[in-house]
């Protein structure tokens, strides 16, 4: 059986399913983002994660042949890097063991395996592509002066449109009434002291769904920010082409995960139009395609590659088929 993790700045999923790539049990905990909740919190919910799911699968986390955990913010920071990959190995003494960027996650998981690029906007952004061989990162350098748009990103181009909407620097329009209409603000600058003392990065995040419903309700500089947020995200895409030596003429898969992407969501409206053929300017197609399987259920196939026994395709086939629900 194999423990596949996928954490996140939000929360974290554990899987657990065997090597028919059948689901057994799933469950959810907190943010694994280690400059947020501290090393020692990691080491904790990865153990209490690990002991949950095994639980609801009938075994001890001593029988796992193998995991495989997604870290956020893995490999940014050589300062605490070998203390970071040597979590998950404490937290499952004697597993087999593996771990690397999330992003690693929803690549496996988005593309079976196969070469093309991952493309995720969730709290943060950046993308991770594979092509013959070859395999790079691009963006995803932290919400302080990265991590373009992506839902910190809008999130926080949302707040700086209310202050300008605020005192009169802006129009006032429809995003302005909701945030006030949310937020309950009895003053306009209480906004900045909200901000300020629950100031974590999941929950400023939280404000780019205000942003996307101001947009839906007809307010035009609201719809410019999710435009610019999907330029950015373009921006990703073809940079990690030409990093990747993609020739010309080659098409690429992009698949797209994270909140900032959801299939009903106006900002992948704008990155289809923008990457589509008519727009490459000779430089090859790229082809978004949505995710093959769920991030943790990519993190599952590469738990099985960390034991050594690689998932056949029928069982990849049985575990992108998969359903769970994590709770």
């Amino acid at each position: 059986m194999f423990l596949g993790v996928d954490g996140g700045g939000t929360k974290t999923a554990f899987v657990l399913a065997d090597e028919r790539g059948r689901v057994l049990a799933a469950h959810a905990e907190g943010s694994l983002y280690h400059p947020e909740v501290g090393l020692p919190e990691v080491l904790a919910t990865l153990r209490r994660g690990a002991a949950q799911v095994a639980r609801a699968g009938g075994i001890l986390p001593e029988a796992f042949a193998g995991a495989w955990v997604g870290l956020p913010a893995f490999g940014e920071d050589s300062r605490v890097q070998a203390e970071l990959a040597a979590l998950p190995a404490r937290a499952l003494p004697g597993v087999a063991t593996g771990c690397g960027n999330d992003l690693e996650c929803s690549h496996a998981g988005a593309l079976g395996g196969g070469d093309g690029i991952s493309l995720v906007a969730g709290t943060g952004s950046m993308t991770w592509g594979t092509w013959h061989g070859r395999s790079v990162r691009c963006g995803g350098w932290g919400e302080v002066f990265g991590d373009e748009g992506s839902a910190y990103w809008i999130a926080r181009e949302g707040l700086a449109l209310f202050s300008r909407m605020s005192d009169g620097r802006a129009e006032r329009g429809p995003f302005y009434d909701l945030m006030r209409a949310r937020t309950g603000l009895e003053s306009d600058l209480d906004l900045s002291g909200r901000v300020v003392n629950d100031g974590a990065r999941s929950a400023v995040a939280a404000w780019a769904v205000a942003v996307h419903d101001a947009a839906l309700a007809g307010d035009a500089a609201a719809r410019a920010i999710l435009r610019r947020a999907a330029g950015e995200l373009a921006d990703l895409v073809r940079a990690t082409c030409r990093l990747l030596d993609v020739p010309p003429g080659a098409t690429v898969i992009a698949s797209t995960s994270g909140s900032v992407l959801g299939e009903d969501g106006l900002v992948l409206q704008d990155l289809r139009h923008l990457l589509a053929p008519a727009h490459a300017g000779g430089r090859g197609a790229i082809e978004l395609r949505a995710p093959m399987m769920a991030p943790v259920l990519g993190a599952v196939a590469l738990a099985a590659r960390a034991a050594r026994r690689e998932l056949s395709a029928d069982a990849v086939a049985t575990l992108a088929q998969g359903r769970f629900v994590v709770a």
